[in-house]
């Protein structure tokens, strides 16, 4: 049996500024329908800032949803017309408050697949240069440098439970860091 659903309709639940949630009817891969509800999200982008190979910067700040600051890597929606290497340019500028001369993609995922549209690059930057921090008006962030060792330790504790920093800092240790 294939595993393709198609598309019928489209109801719009909600709209957001950023995001919208909307229910799909589909017709499944035996002709019955079904609905899927999710969120279509914007594209977003995150940047391992890395000081020297052993120090990675990090930027804490207060998650609403959450109710508590988080640690996480840089990041940030795609904006229209904008592509992935132009935002974490401006992702790395506004929340870490460095300019890279060398930005390399790792990888590319989708968080939350059963719900939501939002896919993700990772990055990693190197070169860094430090430049005048500038947040977005609503942002309010603090700028850590830290070990990659610290961060790993603070994974396994809980101190950072960010899916992309977790994700990133991981693949940046099995993958990057031992084939230097």
């Amino acid at each position: 049996m294939k595993l393709k659903e198609t598309f019928i309709k489209r109801k719009v639940l909600a709209r957001g500024n950023i995001l919208d949630f909307v229910m799909d009817t589909v017709t499944l891969p035996d002709k019955k329908t079904a609905t899927r509800e999710f969120i279509l999200n914007p594209k977003a982008a995150a940047v391992i800032p890395l000081i020297d190979s052993k120090h990675v910067v990090m930027v804490k700040q207060y998650r609403y949803p959450l109710k508590r600051a988080t640690y996480e890597i840089p990041a940030g929606k795609v904006d229209k017309g904008e592509t992935y290497l132009a935002c974490i340019k401006r992702e790395l500028e506004e929340e870490a408050g460095y300019r890279a001369s060398k930005i390399k993609q790792l990888l590319y995922y989708f968080p939350t697949p059963a719900f939501s549209t939002e896919n993700l690059k990772i990055y990693i930057a190197t070169g860094l240069k430090p430049v005048q921090t500038r947040p977005d008006e609503d942002e309010f962030i603090e700028r850590h440098i830290i070990s990659i060792d610290m961060a790993l330790q603070w994974i396994k504790t809980n101190k950072i439970y960010d899916s992309k920093t977790i994700i990133a800092l991981l693949y940046y240790k099995q993958f990057v860091e031992r084939n230097r």
